[in-house]
């Protein structure tokens, strides 16, 4: 377990959030956790419980087939939860899953989030909260869990936000409503936490039923409201131009408070003479945040925020989140951080933040994104962990993860890598190069090798620079290259780039230990492999406000 020892700087850590959260991130240290973990929401897997012995379960449900499996690593920590500190209600309600869905992937993503909850539940503060974000297909089951770690008590809300406008689902024969929202569950620790008021924007249809008077002088809108109240209080038995309250009724206001109002042009008089008080539209705070959220939307292909991610969220999202819940100075943890929206919006809202994400592709996004929205010196204000910064972390990272070392090689040098590893072809990734000014490109084909190399490797990417009509070609390499593989490099021809006429070698090598050193291939501006968010400006937009 980590020690209460903090540190200054914000963190970024590639890994498994499971042991980041064990060895880094001390008890009670956290104020606020955001966590978006992945629950296949944009994608619909119609799998069976499949029973351990292989046998077909007769429910069926929607979810994660793709990424969580039931395994002896399940099986393992299933057990280590149940051997483990865990409370006795944990351990209660993980086995009545167990016997409830069957040893299946459903179960298997269960123990994963339960095992990973229960740490986030301890490095929170006695003040802090949790958000953790999902879709109807997994919430039900993570809320069991989540009552017996946080305890029944300490459920705040279940917070829908509407996340896509209406559409159908009643595909391939399928009666359905259209699903067009998430859930966020919100929860505390302890009995006192950070809550700031939040107010969002009167409907139209309210402020025009509600608020329908106009001043004609200053245009402003505004309601009347009884100025009497049913028990006495002070001064408040009084005549005020020639009327009293109805029987048993009494001024709500004080005579001074009341001559205050008529000074101040904020009273209007009925037939009868009796004063109604003007409450002006533009002093009203707004409506106290509600669990559910429509007013927030989106991302669409076109917004400025958009990085290309599957799952991204807006950041008006988590700001609201943020927000509501931490003060500035504040540390928020993300520790399925993804493309960093959380982390975003906790760098522009003035607090600390910890982002943890299991691919280097997402810490290297990330990295992008904070440079450019907040400039390249927001560098100074964060470190990443865990990517390797010489050949030792290199070694390590592709002992543990070939395909992980492979994709982090490819960003080295500003290519897109593949998104999954299957059927490559030798070709783990690719450089975009813009050849005119309507954003038209080639490709640069890269092929990463962390193990034994040989002449015939790079003449593979060769011939696959050719056939696939590709630009060129960039052979990564852990070892020293041999003679061989340099000459079968310097035969492959040369490219001609069409904006200024340089030549270049068709194919490249560069090792592993040339690209630390801030070596780069030979190669024209490549365009930057993401989306880019924008540099933020301060428009002054608010999507709430704070009380």
């Amino acid at each position: 377990m980590g020690t209460t020892q903090e540190t200054a700087l914000n963190q970024l850590y590639y890994g498994d959030n499971l042991d980041l959260l064990r060895q880094h991130i001390p008890t009670g240290s956290v104020d606020l956790v955001y966590l978006d973990p992945p629950f296949n929401s944009k994608r619909s897997y119609n799998i069976l419980f499949k029973e351990k012995s292989g046998e077909d379960s007769p429910a069926q449900i929607e979810a994660f087939g793709d990424t969580w499996t039931w395994s002896y690593e399940s099986e393992a920590l299933f057990n280590e939860i149940l051997n483990g500190d865990a409370s006795l209600k944990v351990k209660d309600a993980l086995e009545a899953m167990r016997r409830l869905l069957g040893d299946n992937d459903v179960l298997a993503y269960l123990v994963m989030m339960t095992a990973r909850l229960i740490e986030l539940h301890r490095v929170l503060k006695d003040t802090g909260s949790l958000y953790l974000h999902c879709d109807p297909t997994a919430g039900h089951y993570l809320k069991v869990m989540l009552d017996a770690i946080f305890g029944p008590d300490k459920f705040g809300a279940e917070i829908v936000w509407k996340r896509t406008t209406a559409h159908s689902d009643g595909k391939q024969g399928r009666k359905l409503p259209g699903r067009v929202h998430d859930v966020i569950y919100f929860y505390t620790k302890g009995k006192e936490w950070t809550w700031n008021p939040i107010y969002t924007p009167y409907e139209q249809s309210y402020i025009e039923s509600h608020y329908r008077f106009i001043e004609e002088d200053t245009g402003r809108r505004y309601r009347k409201d009884n100025l009497t109240a049913s028990k006495p209080g002070g001064d408040t038995s009084y005549e005020w131009n020639g009327v009293r309250p109805y029987k048993g009724r009494y001024w709500a206001y004080s005579r001074a408070k009341m001559q205050q109002f008529e000074e101040e042009g904020r009273l209007v008089y009925t037939r009868t003479g009796m004063p109604e008080l003007k409450r002006y539209l533009d002093e009203m705070p707004g409506v106290p945040l509600q669990d559910v959220w429509t007013d927030i939307d989106p991302i669409n292909a076109k917004a400025i925020e958009r990085l290309g991610y599957p799952t991204q969220k807006p950041v008006a999202l988590l700001e609201r989140i943020i927000e509501s819940s931490s003060n500035p100075g504040d540390v928020v943890l993300d520790p399925f951080c993804g493309c960093g929206t959380a982390i975003d919006a906790a760098q522009k809202l003035g607090r600390r933040w910890i982002g943890m994400d299991i691919t280097t592709l997402a810490i290297d996004l990330i990295d992008a994104r904070l440079r450019n929205t907040y400039a390249e010196s927001i560098q100074d204000t964060y470190e990443i962990l865990g990517i390797p910064k010489d050949m030792d972390g290199a070694v390590t990272l592709f002992k543990k993860s070939p395909f992980e070392f492979e994709r982090w090689c490819v960003m080295l040098v500003d290519g897109q890598p593949n998104d999954k590893q299957v059927g490559d072809k030798g070709i783990d990734g690719v450089i975009r190069i813009p050849i005119d000014k309507k954003g038209s490109s080639q490709r640069v084909l890269v092929s990463v090798k962390g193990g034994s190399t040989n002449p015939g490797h790079v003449r593979d990417l060769v011939g696959t620079v050719s056939s696939q009509k590709a630009a060129m070609g960039v052979f990564i390499t852990m070892k020293k290259p041999t003679k061989g593989m340099v000459d079968a490099a310097n035969h492959s021809g040369t490219y001609t780039y069409p904006i200024n006429g340089v030549t270049y070698p068709k194919v490249q090598i560069i090792t592993v230990q040339e690209l630390l050193d801030g070596k780069r291939p030979n190669l024209p501006t490549a365009l930057l492999p993401y989306f880019q968010a924008r540099r933020r400006q301060d428009d002054g937009h608010k999507q709430m406000t704070l009380g």
